[in-house]
Parts: C-alpha cells; sequence; structure tokens
C-alpha cells in the first residue's frame, strides 16, 4: 500500500508559524510604515530638484568636507572599537574577577545614556579647562573641538556594538576545539588565529556594520565636543540640520540622500564580506 501523501490541511497544520500569511502582511506593512515611506518621501522630495541643483546641494566644498570627516570618523571610529571591544568581550567571557558585573553593565551605559549627555560629559572632560584637557593641551594636545573630539564621540557610541555581538560568540565556542588544539602543539596565537578569529569573524563584522551605521548619524554626542567649525569639524547631519533651519529642505534631503546611498553601499559590501565568510567556514548563507 503506497503511503499516503499530506493534503493541504495537513501541510497547513505543521507550518511552524500559525497564520503565515497574516503576519506577513502585518510585517510588511509595518516596515513599510516605519521605513519605506519615510525613505521614499526622502527620494520624492530630492528628485524636486534639477540634476544641477542637486549636484550643487550634494558636492559644495562645504558638503564634501563634512563627508569626508564624517566618515572618516565613523570608520576610524568603528576600527578603533573593532580592537578593544574585541578585548573587552574576551576579558568579560574568559576572566573571573571582582566588579566584573558592573564593568560588564557599564559597557551597555551608552545604549542608555542620552547622546546629548554624553557629549557634554566628554567636553567637560576634554576640554581645555575640563579634567583630562587641562593636563594635556600644554602638552600641545587638544582633543575637543576639533576632528579628535568627534572620533572620540564616536569611540564612546559604538563600542557596546562590538562587544555584546561578539561576546555571546565567544561564551558558545567550544573549548575542546581549544584543548585539542593545544594537545596537538599550538601555540596560543595559533590557537586564536586558526580556532577562535574564525568562529568570531561574522559576529566582528555585524558589530563592525552597526557600530559604523551609527556613527554615520550620530549627532547629540558630537556636536558639543567637535567645534562644528566649517571645512574642519562640521558633520553631516550638522549641514543636513543647517539647511533645514534655513528652510533649504530640497537641498537637506539630497545630502541625505547622499549618505542613504554611501551607508547602503557600506552594508552591502559587509554582507557580502559576512557571506563569504560563512560559505568559506562551510555554514548555509
Amino acid at each position: 500500500m503506497a503511503p499516503s501523501t499530506p493534503g493541504p490541511d495537513r501541510a497547513r497544520r505543521r507550518r511552524v508559524l500559525p497564520g503565515f500569511g497574516l503576519t506577513l502582511g502585518y510585517t510588511l506593512f509595518y516596515l513599510s510604515i516605519i521605513v519605506l515611506i519615510p525613505l521614499l518621501a526622502l527620494l520624492g522630495k530630492s528628485f524636486t530638484l534639477s540634476w544641477p541643483q542637486f549636484w550643487e546641494a550634494v558636492s559644495a566644498p562645504r558638503v564634501l568636507a563634512s563627508y569626508r570627516l564624517t566618515f572618516g570618523a565613523s570608520f576610524l571610529a568603528a576600527c578603533v572599537n573593532l580592537v578593544f571591544g574585541l578585548l573587552i568581550a574576551w576579558v568579560l567571557v574568559r576572566y573571573q574577577f571582582p566588579g566584573k558585573r558592573i564593568f560588564d553593565a557599564l559597557v551597555d551605559l551608552p545604549f542608555a545614556l542620552p547622546t546629548a549627555v554624553a557629549g557634554i560629559s566628554l567636553t567637560a572632560l576634554l576640554a581645555g579647562n575640563g579634567w583630562v584637557g587641562q593636563y594635556l593641551e600644554p602638552l600641545g594636545i587638544q582633543l575637543a573641538f576639533n576632528p579628535n573630539g568627534v572620533v572620540i564621540a564616536l569611540i564612546f557610541i559604538g563600542l557596546p556594538f562590538i562587544v555584546r555581538t561578539v561576546q555571546p560568540v565567544l561564551e558558545d565556542t567550544e573549548k575542546e576545539l581549544e584543548e585539542a588544539a593545544t594537545s596537538l602543539g599550538a601555540t596560543r596565537w595559533q590557537i586564536f588565529r586558526h580556532v577562535i578569529f574564525p568562529a568570531i569573524l561574522p559576529a566582528l563584522l555585524t558589530g563592525f556594520a552597526m557600530a559604523f551605521a551609527r556613527a554615520i548619524g550620530e549627532y547629540g554626542s558630537v556636536i558639543f565636543i567637535a567645534g562644528n567649525m566649517p571645512m574642519v569639524s562640521e558633520i553631516t547631519p550638522l549641514i543636513i540640520i543647517g539647511k533645514l533651519e534655513q528652510y533649504d529642505v530640497a537641498g537637506a534631503t539630497a545630502v541625505a540622500v547622499v549618505m542613504l546611498a554611501m551607508s547602503f553601499v557600506m552594508l552591502l559590501l559587509i554582507n557580502a564580506l559576512q557571506a563569504w565568510q560563512r560559505r568559506r567556514a562551510g555554514m548555509p548563507a
């Protein structure tokens, strides 16, 4: 007797998510309201400009200088967080020490702290008359009211993204593989390079992408410590705010579209790297 094939009713009952059609429709509707419709409105407003007007708005010398500072400082801050975020995650996972829970909670402080408060705190700390700046400025080291302050603020707000994406992966790594590599004579560097690093690389790239994307759009913590000097320490979000205050909505949306496109390209590149790493490791993309 031939085995009976499950009918449509039985296949429908076996679905993991009940009401898949309804939930999918609600998801698309929610994403459209929150993400797609605002992005379409942004593009639509920028299309009110002619191509010469659009190009003039996005390629003015002051705007180009803000692009260089915003993306350069964001990339540098994400790279710094990539190294030190990995170190912090490693210490939190692999070692026990007094005050570990407090230290672990402090990692999330940039998430809970309002960005304006973070900017004011960093300014009070690093300015020429601040607690730390008053000792550094006589040595010729100025960390506030210049691009250095922008990088420091972006490092502060981006660090948790690296730590919180790498930490659970490190906790789930199999210690047996490290023990096996040690028994075969591998050094600590070889174990990290060939056993641990391939396992945490996708998480590192994800954290880097999140920190980089967060830094590109940061505004509150930067404007207090940057100095906001045109062509020197003026970030692109401040350019957009300035155009909006001058009622140049089309020009502001044009600059925003350029930032959106550049951010999207960067995220696509990082996602492609993650997919390549998964294929290399034999995992499903």
